[in-house]
């Protein structure tokens, strides 16, 4: 058993330190681009495009994994996980990362993070750099799939299918207690399992069309409602991913008592897990042959989505924190701007969602803020919280009091000016995935350049926090016991 421990601790030390790694990578490819729209330097349009497609997909894979890795070590706690399933997923993300940077910056492939049908059909690039993309693809699917399998899988060995989603909540005096911890993670796990599942089928079709020689066309409305169902989904779930973490650690952090399954709780999770995966219309508004009862699906599902997990989770930070004496660390201190920052992002989200307002907001610089908001400034700072306090563990001490205090000191003030230029940006109607702007949008160069000053400063912030949590992590990795 102690050996067990040992290797999961290694392990998740592991994943901690290849995150940051391609986190602060993919952080200066951002400023790069941004730099590029400020015309601050010039690169070429397919060098912008190149570096935006590894931006969007790393980002998206690497938190992903980062709260995929957390929720397995916390899992260890309520039943016994797969040690080999999570060490097949990380070989397989570092050998996908690999492959699609080398599809990109080698060969040039640059048809975006969301690779909409036909772009990646279309060769403007080196011609092994397609199927090399799409292969890299199907292995971080593949390994994502397997590791989000066997999780549920043991899950199931504990709780039955009712326990796991804590039906017996509803009633009045349940028999049972499922702890909440385990109840967002199998929601989450049902909507990551849903998601990839799409993304294989995705892939196999880009690649039957792609080997077809013209023989076989996809249906392009089909591939990009595929598309946006396992690109929004997988977004929103990591995000999930994090909750299910501040549901099990926020009160133990505080000092206080854990956290209960109740009725509303139960309920909410339950309703997210289905609203969820039908929000992800809202992005095909813009595509007029797609059935208009879809698109209301959409604007709906999109409101009734946000409604019960973002309800209950702040009102439930809120009574921790109103009035209440808690121990305070930088970990905790993360979470609580993370829980901010996701519900600034999610309200982004929702009046992009609007139809009416979308008319207007559509590929404008609106759609990066949202997206950023609560990525950049919830789901990473969710995680974050988990680092610091795994690596916590093994060292027993606090990050110096300066350090904590200027790390998040410039984690809110270079995010929130990060953000705010795109914001603005899309208010005023400043098109996202312009390599430079034309001279009739008159702030958008500006608005870039202060987006790129803002990022640089986000990124000192994961320098310092990098810096001292590495160190902790490869004594894990390295140690003997």
């Amino acid at each position: 058993m102690i050996m067990e421990t040992s290797k999961f601790n290694k392990i998740t030390a592991l994943w901690i330190v290849v995150v940051l790694v391609l986190f602060i990578a993919s952080i200066v490819l951002g400023i790069i681009m941004r730099l590029n729209q400020s015309e601050v330097i010039s690169l070429y349009p397919t060098t912008f495009y190149t570096d935006m497609t590894v931006h969007g997909l790393t980002m998206i894979g690497i938190w992903f994994v980062a709260g995929m890795a957390a929720i397995n070590y916390i899992m260890e706690r309520y039943v016994k996980t797969s040690f080999y399933a999570n060490l097949t997923a990380l070989i397989l993300t570092v050998f996908g990362v690999v492959l699609l940077w080398v599809s990109a910056f080698v060969g040039d492939f640059h048809a975006g993070w969301t690779f909409l049908h036909p772009l990646p059909l279309k060769l403007m690039w080196e011609k092994w750099a397609t199927p090399m993309f799409l292969t890299s693809m199907a292995i971080l699917g593949i390994g994502w799939l397997t590791w989000s399998l066997s999780l549920t899988a043991s899950l199931l060995k504990k709780y039955s299918f009712s326990q796991v989603f804590a039906w017996q909540h509803l009633t009045k005096d349940p028999k049972t207690e499922t702890p909440p911890f385990v109840l967002i993670s199998m929601v989450t796990l049902v909507g990551i399992i849903t998601c990839l599942i799409v993304a294989v089928v995705l892939i196999v079709l880009l690649f039957a069309e792609y080997f077809s020689r013209g023989t076989f066309v996809n249906d392009a409305l089909l591939m990009k409602n595929l598309t946006y169902f396992f690109g929004h989904t997988i977004a929103n779930e990591m995000l999930y991913l994090g909750l299910a973490i501040i549901y099990e650690l926020f009160s133990e952090i505080s000092g206080k008592p854990k956290w209960k399954t109740t009725w509303y709780v139960a309920l909410a999770w339950n309703f997210t897990m289905v609203f969820i995966l039908t929000a992800f219309f809202h992005h095909l508004y813009m595509d007029f042959v797609q059935p208009e009862g879809f698109q209301i699906i959409g604007q709906l599902a999109s409101y009734f989505a946000s409604l019960p997990a973002a309800g209950v989770t702040v009102f439930s930070i809120i009574i921790a924190v109103y009035k209440t004496k808690i121990k305070w660390s930088l970990a905790n201190i993360l979470f609580f701007v993370g829980v901010a920052g996701w519900v600034v992002g999610g309200l982004g989200a929702v009046i992009d969602a609007t139809i009416s307002n979308n008319f207007i907001l559509h590929n404008t610089l609106w759609v990066p803020a949202h997206f950023h908001t609560y990525n950049a400034m919830g789901n990473v700072l969710f995680s974050l919280g988990f680092f610091y306090w795994f690596s916590k563990q093994f060292s027993g001490e606090e990050i110096k009091y300066k350090f904590s205090k200027l790390t998040i000191i410039l984690l809110i003030l270079g995010g929130a000016g990060f953000l705010a230029a795109f914001y603005f940006g899309g208010a005023d109607s400043i098109p996202r995935r312009y390599s430079t702007y034309p001279v009739e949008f008159t702030t958008a160069k500006t608005l870039a350049l202060i987006g790129a000053t803002f990022a640089s400063v986000y990124l000192i912030a994961i320098l310092i926090f990098f810096a001292n949590i590495s160190k902790r992590c490869l004594n894990v990795i390295f140690s003997r016991s």
